[in-house]
């Protein structure tokens, strides 16, 4: 089996929805959020022209980014994710009805090719909680150094 360290998180982007209610119902702290019509800020803080034209709200499944082993896989936090995510299933409806968007975000680093299977329950589980999934694939681990410079 190939190694591969990756990292999940959901995210949410909606019209209008306080991101308070989303982190109440969902039971996980976000590590980004921002309501519509709030004043656009910098990653340091500084106040941007313009206001956000959406609300947003990004948590971490995960700590820290995770090594696959035999007993740890995306497929098996993505399961693992989905079932807890099930018992809000009544919200994430709403909030795509109401123009929202759902999305797990996977990102995974490699080293070299590797094979991700997703089964027909993740994905029918996916689809009930109209849960997108966006892959991002980095040809190289966070950890790693950076490559020396070309001769």
């Amino acid at each position: 089996m190939t190694e591969y360290e990756f990292t999940i998180s959901l995210r949410i982007r909606h019209p209008s929805v306080e991101p308070r209610t989303i982190t109440e119902t969902l039971g996980i702290e976000p590590q980004h959020t921002w309501k519509a019509g709030d004043p656009r800020r910098g990653a340091a803080g500084e106040t941007r022209e313009g206001a956000y034209r959406e609300s947003y709200w990004m948590g971490r499944l995960m700590p820290e980014p995770g090594l696959s082993s035999s007993r740890l896989s995306v497929e098996s936090v993505l399961l693992q994710t989905l079932a807890q995510l099930r018992r809000s299933h009544a919200f994430l409806e709403q909030l795509s009805t109401d123009g929202g968007v759902a999305e797990l975000h996977v990102s995974l680093f490699v080293r070299e090719n590797f094979r991700l299977d997703l089964t027909p329950e993740t994905l029918g589980l996916l689809g009930r909680l109209g849960l997108a999934v966006a892959l991002e694939i980095h040809p190289h681990s966070p950890h790693d150094a950076a490559p020396p410079p070309a001769s």
